[in-house]
C-alpha cells in the first residue's frame, strides 16, 4: 500500500478532493496546486481519456467481454501523460503523444464516462497510474474515490458538492463560452444520471470519507473557495 509522506511541509502533503461532477473540483485543485506548489493530477481526465479511447475504437458496449478484452489490450500499450501545455502551465492530457484535452470535454464523452469508470478493471488501471503520480511528490488530486480508495491516508480530504441545477448551469455556461451548442435540460439530466451512477456503482462508489471536510460551493466564488482552503491550511499547519 502507498505510504503518505509524514512530513507536514506543504510540498510533502497529499490533498484528496472527491465529489459530484461539475462542482469545479479540477479548477479548485489547480488553484490549490499553484497556491501551495503541489503537483495537480486530473483523475477525471484519465477516465475521460479511457472513455475516448473506447469510443474511437467503437468499443461502446463494454459489457461485451470481447470489447472489454480489446480495451484492456489497448490500455496496456497506451501512454497517458499530463504535459504543462495549458493556460498558466496547467497540465493537459495526452494520449500516445496526442493532445486530447479538448476532445475529452465533449458531451459525448461526458455521457459515457460514468459507465466506463464503473468497470472494476478500468478503475484498477487508473488507480495504478494515480498511485505512481502520488509516489513522486506532494500532490493534489480530484476525483470520485481519491480519499476513500486511492489515498485513504491523505493528509487532507475534501468532499465537494453543489445543487444539481447550479452544476448544470455552470456546465451550460462553460460550453456556450467556448462557442459550443448546449441544452440546459439535457445537461441537467446528464448531471443527475452521473450522480446516480457514481453513487451506486459496484466498484468504489462515490461517497464522503468519514474524515473528509464538506465543501458545498453552490453559492461560492472561486476566490471564496481559495480563502476557505487557506483557512484550513493555516489551522492545520500554521502557515499560509
Amino acid at each position: 500500500m502507498f505510504v503518505v509522506c509524514t512530513k507536514m511541509g506543504k510540498r510533502d502533503i497529499i490533498i484528496a478532493i472527491d465529489g459530484h461532477s461539475s462542482t469545479g473540483k479540477s479548477t479548485f485543485a489547480r488553484a490549490i496546486s499553484i497556491r501551495y506548489g503541489l503537483t495537480y493530477v486530473d483523475t477525471g481526465a484519465l477516465y475521460r481519456g479511457v472513455t475516448l479511447l473506447s469510443q474511437r475504437e467503437k468499443l461502446n458496449d463494454l459489457k461485451d467481454n470481447k470489447n472489454l478484452t480489446k480495451l484492456q489490450e489497448l490500455l496496456e500499450k497506451a501512454v497517458f501523460e499530463f504535459l504543462p501545455t495549458g493556460p498558466n502551465g496547467y497540465g493537459q492530457l495526452y494520449l500516445n503523444g496526442e493532445n486530447i484535452e479538448e476532445e475529452i470535454r465533449s458531451i459525448e464523452v461526458a455521457q459515457m464516462v460514468s459507465k466506463v469508470a464503473s468497470i472494476p478493471i478500468i478503475r484498477e488501471f487508473v488507480d495504478s497510474l494515480l498511485k505512481k503520480y502520488g509516489a513522486k511528490r506532494g500532490v493534489v488530486m480530484d476525483g470520485r474515490d481519491i480519499g476513500t480508495v486511492v489515498f485513504p491516508n491523505a493528509n487532507l480530504k475534501i468532499f465537494m458538492t453543489a445543487k444539481p441545477e447550479i452544476r448544470a448551469q455552470r456546465r451550460f455556461n462553460e460550453i456556450i463560452a467556448k462557442g459550443g451548442n448546449a441544452n440546459y435540460q439535457e445537461i441537467l439530466k446528464n448531471v443527475q444520471e452521473r450522480d446516480y451512477l457514481d453513487e451506486n456503482r459496484e466498484s468504489a462508489p462515490l461517497k464522503r470519507a468519514p474524515d473528509a471536510i464538506l465543501l458545498d460551493n453552490s453559492y461560492m466564488t472561486q476566490k471564496d473557495q481559495l480563502r476557505w482552503i487557506e483557512k484550513i491550511v493555516m489551522e492545520r499547519w500554521g502557515s499560509k
